[in-house]
C-alpha cells in the first residue's frame, strides 16, 4: 500500500496504522500544495478501506477498471465546487455500498467550495452513515469552514525534497529541480518540456557572455512561449541567482526579470517588453548600462 507513491512517509505509516487497527475515519482533509500526491493517497486509501479482502477482490478489481459504482470523485464544475454536486453526494451517499465493505467520496480542489456548499456538506460530516467515507483536498485550508475542519482528521503533507523529485525523474539539473518546487506534478510538466529549459539555460549563458545581437535572437524562442512566461522567466530567475555565486551583477538580472513580470502582468506590450529585457539585462552583465 502506497508503495508507488513517493514522499510522506510518516503519513503512510500514520495511514497504514489506522487502516491495520480499524480506526479509520470517516472524514478526512488532506491539505498540501497541488501535485505532490494528496489525490493518489486519497484514492489508495480508498480502496484500502472498500476491500473485501479476497485474492480476487471484485471491488479491487472495479475501482482498478475505473468502475466501482462504491467510489466517487467530486471535481469543480467550471471553478467551484457547486452546492448541487454536494446535494446530490448526500443523496448518493445514503444508499448502501453495492458491491464494496464501504462507500468513498473524494472531493478534489474543496476549497473552492462556496460557503453555502461547504455548510451543506456539513450536515453529512456530522451524521454519516457508518459505510461511508469523504476524503476532502484542498491547499488553501483557509478557505475551508471552522466547522468543517473540526469534523474531519487534518492530514497536512510536505513538499516532496529535492532529492526525491531528482531520483523520481533522473533530473540531474539542479535549477529545473529548484523550479519544481516540491511538487511532482509539476515536475512532469517540467521533464516534458526539458528541452525549452535548455535553450532558456543557453539563453542565460548566452547574456553572460555572448553579443547582444546573439541575445536577441532568442526573442522569438520566448515569444512562442507567451502562455506559460512567468514560468519560463521564474526559470530564468533561478539560474541567474546560481549565476550570482560567480557573478554579483546577475542579481541585476534578477531584478530587471521582476520588472518584465510586472509589466507583462499589467498588459504592457509584450514583444517591447522582452525586447528591453534582453537588452537591459545584457547591458547591466556587461557594464554598459547607466540606466536603473
Amino acid at each position: 500500500m502506497f508503495e508507488k507513491i513517493i514522499g510522506n512517509e510518516h503519513i503512510k505509516e500514520s495511514l497504514i496504522k489506522a487502516i491495520n487497527s480499524k480506526s479509520v475515519s470517516h472524514s478526512y482533509l488532506f491539505i498540501g500544495k497541488s501535485g505532490i500526491g494528496k489525490k493518489l493517497f486519497a484514492k489508495e486509501l480508498a480502496k484500502k478501506v472498500m476491500c473485501l479482502g479476497d485474492e480476487k477482490c471484485e471491488s479491487c478489481i472495479k475501482f482498478d477498471a475505473n468502475s466501482n459504482p462504491d467510489f466517487q470523485i467530486v471535481v469543480p464544475d467550471g471553478k467551484t465546487v457547486k452546492i448541487e454536486q454536494i446535494r446530490n453526494l448526500q443523496a448518493k451517499i445514503l444508499e448502501k455500498p453495492i458491491i464494496s465493505s464501504k462507500k468513498v467520496y473524494i472531493i478534489d480542489d474543496a476549497d473552492s467550495m462556496s460557503e453555502e456548499a461547504q455548510n451543506c456538506l456539513l450536515k453529512t460530516l456530522e451524521e454519516p452513515p457508518e459505510y461511508a467515507m469523504i476524503i476532502l483536498i484542498c491547499a488553501n485550508e483557509n478557505r475551508i469552514l471552522e466547522t468543517i475542519k473540526s469534523r474531519c482528521v487534518i492530514i497536512k503533507f510536505e513538499d516532496l525534497t529535492d532529492e526525491q523529485i531528482a531520483s523520481y525523474l533522473n533530473l540531474q539539473d539542479k535549477e529545473l529541480i529548484k523550479l519544481c518546487g516540491g511538487s511532482l506534478e509539476k515536475a512532469s510538466k517540467i521533464q516534458e518540456n526539458k528541452e525549452i529549459y535548455m535553450q532558456l539555460k543557453q539563453l542565460a549563458n548566452t547574456l553572460e557572455t555572448g553579443s547582444l545581437i546573439d541575445c536577441l535572437n532568442f526573442s522569438k524562442m520566448l515569444t512562442s512561449l507567451k502562455d506559460n512566461i512567468l514560468e519560463i522567466l521564474d526559470y530564468l530567475n533561478i539560474i541567474f541567482f546560481e549565476k550570482c555565486k560567480s557573478n554579483i551583477n546577475c542579481a541585476k538580472a534578477i531584478s530587471t526579470i521582476e520588472k518584465t513580470k510586472k509589466k507583462i502582468i499589467a498588459n504592457n506590450n509584450f514583444d517591447m517588453s522582452i525586447d528591453y529585457m534582453l537588452i537591459h539585462i545584457w547591458e547591466e552583465l556587461h557594464g554598459k548600462s547607466s540606466r536603473s
